[in-house]
This record gives C-alpha cells, sequence and structure tokens, in this order.
C-alpha cells in the first residue's frame, strides 16, 4: 500500500477545493483574486520557460522514432479517445464532464514523473527527459490548438480574446524565460527547492479561483455521486487503453526494454501543472472547476497506477 499512497500535493489540492466550497471568494475579493491568478499562470510560465534547456530537447530529436511515438500518443491517440468519449454524453457523462475529459486528452505528457518512473523501472532516461520536455515545449502551442478544434459547446470553445490571452498568459512568458534562461538559470538551481514552493502554491491559487467561482455559480449542484462515480470509470478505462497501446505499440515497433518503459511513462501521462493555468485561460471561469476535475483525478490515477507498474518493470529486470 505504500506504493500506492496518496501525493500529499493531491491532498493539499483537495483541500484547497475544500475550503472554496466553504469559503469562495465573492465580490471585490474574487475581482483582486483574478488579477492575482492572472499574474501567477504568467510567472509559472515563465518559470517552464526558464528552466527547459532547449539544446537537451533538440538533442533529444535524435531520437526521433522514440519522440514520434510518444507525441503521437499523447496529441493523436489520447484525442481520438477523447472523441470517442463523446458517444457517453448524456447518458453516462454530462457535457460539462465531457469538456473535461477532452481537455485532459488535449494536454501535453507530465516532466517529473515521467523521468522518475522511467528511472524506477530502469528505462532510458535520457529519452524520457527528452520526449516529456519536448512534449510541454510543443503543447504550449499545440494544446490551444486542438482546444480550439475539439471543444466546442455553448459556453466553452475559444475565441479571439483567448487567443491573445493565450499569446500573453502562455506564450510570452515561456519564450521570455527561454530568453532570459541563460542568465538566470543558476539563479534557478540554487533555489530549486524554494520556487518549487512558488510552483506549487501558485497552482493552488489557480485552483482556488477556479473552484469558487464554479461555488458562486452553483454549478456544483448540477454534480451528482453517480456522475462522478461514472468520471472515475471512463478515467479508468482512458488510462488501461493507454498504457495497453503504448505498450503493444512499442514492441510492435521492436523498441527495446528500455525504450518501451520511456514510451509508456512519457505517452501514457497527461500534465496537471500545464493543465490547470491552462484551463484558466482557455475557459470560462464559472465553468473551470467542472473542466479541470477530469483532469485532477486523473493525475491521482495515473500516479498510482505508473508507480505500481514501475516497480513491476524494476522487478523483472532484477529478476532477469
Amino acid at each position: 500500500m505504500s506504493r500506492l499512497r496518496i501525493d500529499p500535493y493531491i491532498l493539499a489540492l483537495l483541500a484547497t477545493v475544500g475550503l472554496a466550497a466553504v469559503l469562495p471568494a465573492r465580490g471585490a475579493a474574487a475581482t483582486g483574486l483574478s488579477h492575482v491568478t492572472t499574474i501567477a499562470i504568467g510567472f509559472l510560465f515563465f518559470l517552464y520557460g526558464a528552466r527547459l534547456s532547449t539544446r537537451e530537447a533538440l538533442d533529444g530529436l535524435k531520437h526521433w522514432r522514440l519522440h514520434t511515438l510518444v507525441l503521437a500518443c499523447t496529441f493523436v491517440l489520447f484525442p481520438v479517445l477523447g472523441l470517442l468519449c463523446r458517444l457517453l454524453v448524456p447518458h453516462l457523462l454530462t457535457p460539462d464532464l465531457y469538456t473535461g475529459v477532452m481537455f485532459l486528452c488535449c494536454l501535453p505528457s507530465t516532466v517529473q514523473s515521467s523521468i522518475a518512473f522511467t528511472s524506477i523501472a530502469r528505462g532510458n532516461v535520457a529519452a524520457a527527459i527528452c520526449s516529456a520536455s519536448f512534449s510541454n515545449l510543443i503543447g504550449i502551442v499545440l494544446t490551444p490548438l486542438l482546444v480550439t478544434v475539439f471543444i466546442v459547446n455553448g459556453s466553452g470553445g475559444v475565441s479571439f480574446d483567448s487567443i491573445r490571452d493565450i499569446l500573453l498568459q502562455l506564450l510570452a512568458p515561456f519564450v521570455a524565460g527561454q530568453v532570459l534562461r541563460r542568465w538566470i538559470a543558476g539563479f534557478l538551481t540554487r533555489h530549486k527547492k524554494v520556487l518549487g514552493y512558488v510552483d506549487r502554491g501558485s497552482i493552488l491559487l489557480v485552483v482556488y479561483a477556479a473552484f469558487s467561482e464554479g461555488v458562486a455559480a452553483g454549478i456544483w449542484g448540477r454534480l451528482s455521486v453517480v456522475s462522478l462515480a461514472l468520471l472515475l470509470a471512463c478515467n479508468t478505462v482512458l488510462l488501461a487503453v493507454v498504457l495497453v497501446a503504448t505498450t503493444v505499440l512499442a514492441r510492435r515497433l521492436k523498441f527495446g526494454k528500455a525504450d518501451e518503459i520511456a514510451i509508456v511513462f512519457c505517452g501514457s501521462k497527461k500534465s496537471l501543472a500545464s493543465g490547470l493555468p491552462m484551463a484558466s485561460v482557455l475557459f470560462p471561469a464559472a465553468s473551470v472547476g467542472l473542466t479541470v476535475l477530469p483532469l485532477m483525478l486523473f493525475h491521482q490515477m495515473q500516479l498510482m497506477v505508473c508507480a505500481w507498474l514501475a516497480r513491476r518493470y524494476a522487478d523483472q529486470y532484477s529478476h532477469a
């Protein structure tokens, strides 16, 4: 059970949701929180840009077959599965929850956990670093484009104002971080632990703002226990299909075991760190809470399942 323990940060996220449910920001406090959240999102993506080594990502292109497969699973297979989930609306998934599932399917892979699990499983860590980093790099542009194409409903979609917000809140800070990286990379490395708290604190702020808006708008009254259970079932099937697909494809394409491990862990994950701030930019404030709920559940699920899977791979190596 220790391998399946809940990430303390997930507990912090759940506590933040509980706080928003009991004490949501309203009126002037909500307006101020909106401005602070906008700044926090920009700062997050500035840090993402400053930390990501462009040279490392470009060097990783040499292993192009592996990276192509990971990107295809992340930005093609997942969205196709998301489109199939539309068949579950409205009988098994509400339209709002389906929007969240489709948004989840459009996101880039995680970086830290993909690399960590690949390392635990004794896979190709260098390839995982390059693949996960490159996924996040192109996800800055590709995720909003996929959302534009696939998520169209009465309250969502992406307008020209949203495109402007994407450029100003996400892409511009990211590019600024890349440009300034050569001067500030040392500072970021020296203060990595402190900035990690800033990262996570900023995301908690985004979550509080998103769920406060939902409470104020009364959207949580539309979510029943049955709806939540069906969402969990949908997420379970989604993760299982992708894990099986990445494993089968890696073996059919004759990748070695170390490369297979990197493909499975990088191709099956979705980034909570990128998804929460992106959702705040891409969707109306009142609907963000429900939109990110599938992602939050999927994130914890992928951590628990992949922790078990990584240990299983490692045990196979030890007995080989």
